[in-house]
């Protein structure tokens, strides 16, 4: 399979390269099509994301086998990846389902907690040859509070990565999933200081609404993976609401290509923004 050169490879280069791959979820074939064709139009290598309850809603087998022959068809290289997996059973189940890159979040938990589920996780995932990232600090999810704090400290993050051997750490720098109400400030800061301590690729989650400037610093200082989810949901379901607005047909195959097409085109545009420039 195309993706089957490991992360672990990979995230080595992006540091050295100061440069990073786009993460996009996906939630059915539809806009899975849509993120693929983005990457194969500027060939570009990506990871496709799938939380627990879009797994739930394809189906582990379905979901997979989707992404597997869609990169193939493309001929697109690309990685599949459980995003924000919540437990240790979800984890074993996608890592024997081939999944090449897993995240366990115990982040809402005490440190010790988060260090100790994660070290297992790193542990299990060693025996398939895959990519294990966490997540240190507060990253606010959906429907959680973006007034709340909880950065991510330099040293906490030194210490955990060294305790657990993660291979990617998605850090709390001042982003959060959903929507922003006005323009995210990152602490950039922070961010060079975490990179200069640790050893281990860095993630930047709620990247959805970030400017492409702010993504291009982030990267320069760090950051190795940037997931997008909310535009993708957003636009799709946008532009599939004015179709149907717009006419009567029922011949769904007329019907959600303008969507896809929609979702194409923002992950082409997110694809050339994160590029580094020369």
């Amino acid at each position: 399979m195309k993706g089957s050169i490991s992360l672990k490879d990979q995230w080595r280069e992006l540091r050295l390269a100061k440069e990073a791959l786009l993460a996009a979820n996906y939630y059915n074939f539809e806009t899975l099509k849509g993120v693929i064709k983005a990457a194969h139009v500027v060939k570009r290598p990506l990871i496709l994301q799938l939380t627990r309850s879009s797994i739930e809603y394809m189906g582990l087998p379905v979901a997979i086998a989707l992404a597997q022959s869609t990169l193939k068809y493309h001929n697109v290289k690309g990685w599949i990846h459980l995003d924000h997996g919540d437990s240790y059973e979800l984890v074993a189940v996608c890592l024997d389902a081939g999944f090449h890159s897993v995240m366990i979040d115990a982040s809402e938990r005490p440190f010790s907690e988060n260090v100790c589920i994660t070290k297992a996780v790193v542990k299990l995932a060693e025996k398939y040859g895959a990519s294990v990232e966490a997540e240190l600090g507060y990253v606010a999810k959906l429907g959680q509070s973006t007034e709340r704090t909880g950065f991510t400290e330099p040293e906490e993050a030194k210490l955990f990565v060294e305790e657990t051997g993660v291979d990617a750490l998605a850090v709390a720098i001042g982003s959060a999933h959903g929507f922003y109400k006005e323009a995210p400030k990152l602490d950039l800061q922070r961010l060079t200081e975490i990179n200069k301590i640790t050893d281990a690729a860095l993630v930047l989650h709620g990247a959805s609404g970030i400017p492409n400037d702010i993504l291009q610093e982030a990267i320069q200082r760090g950051i190795c993976k940037i997931n997008l989810a909310t535009e993708i949901k957003n636009i799709f379901m946008k532009t599939l609401k004015g179709q149907l607005i717009e006419n009567d047909e029922i011949d769904l195959r007329k019907v959600f290509p303008a969507a896809t097409d929609a979702v194409t085109t923002l992950v082409q545009n997110k694809l050339e923004g994160i590029q580094t420039k020369t």
